[in-house]
């Protein structure tokens, strides 16, 4: 079976989202960040950088969360978090798959810490520059494949979610409110949400 190792207020809402999406059974193994257990030999043996969301398949161990919603939308087609090799949306999928932890995950850090990057030599560019190209996809809608919810969505809106909702890091805009109006009302989004909150 299918083990998710995560924590509250992380990352990990991310893969309950996604699992929860799936529809699958899995088994949550709760990794209790307070008392250091993301540092033991166990846990380390599943993600060596001793971070949640990790998850297990049988012998197969996967960390990082838009990586691990990779995985899982390959793993269950039949949820259809994912267009098929071939399909000519695949490339935006995987791009907007890739754009949390490449770009916006980066902006976040940049805005939180003041740090001042030149957009020339950031991967992300800048923190405008990568809400200025979220926003231009998001007007378009529902999702970021149009009108089919991927996985990708998962990832953009828990990240999302995170930064303008929970923590107010980034500002919001208009289209970024209903997306993550759409999210939040999804039944598998209220699912993890429940989970998080224990």
């Amino acid at each position: 079976m299918v083990k998710l190792y995560w924590s509250p207020r992380t990352r990990s809402f991310t893969a309950l989202w996604l699992m929860e999406e799936a529809g699958q059974p899995y088994e949550r193994v709760l990794i209790d960040l307070s008392t250091g257990a993301h540092k033991t030999p166990a846990f380390l043996a599943v993600n060596p950088m001793g971070k949640v969301p990790a998850l297990t398949d049988g012998d197969i161990a996967i960390a990082e969360a838009a990586a691990i919603c990779a995985y899982v939308a390959e793993r269950f087609p039949d949820a259809k978090l994912a267009p098929p090799p071939g399909d000519a949306r695949r490339a935006k999928y995987l791009q907007w798959l890739f754009f949390g932890p490449s770009c916006i995950e980066p902006a976040l850090i940049q805005i939180f810490t003041k740090i001042e990057v030149p957009s020339r030599t950031a991967a992300w560019g800048s923190a405008t520059q990568v809400f200025d190209v979220l926003n231009k996809a998001l007007e378009k809608g529902p999702w970021l494949l149009g009108d089919d919810f991927s996985a990708a969505d998962i990832v953009i809106g828990s990240g999302l979610n995170f930064a303008i909702r929970q923590f107010k890091m980034a500002p919001s805009r208009p289209s970024f409110d209903r997306y993550i109006d759409r999210c939040a009302a999804r039944p598998a989004f209220q699912r993890a949400e429940k989970i998080a909150a224990g």
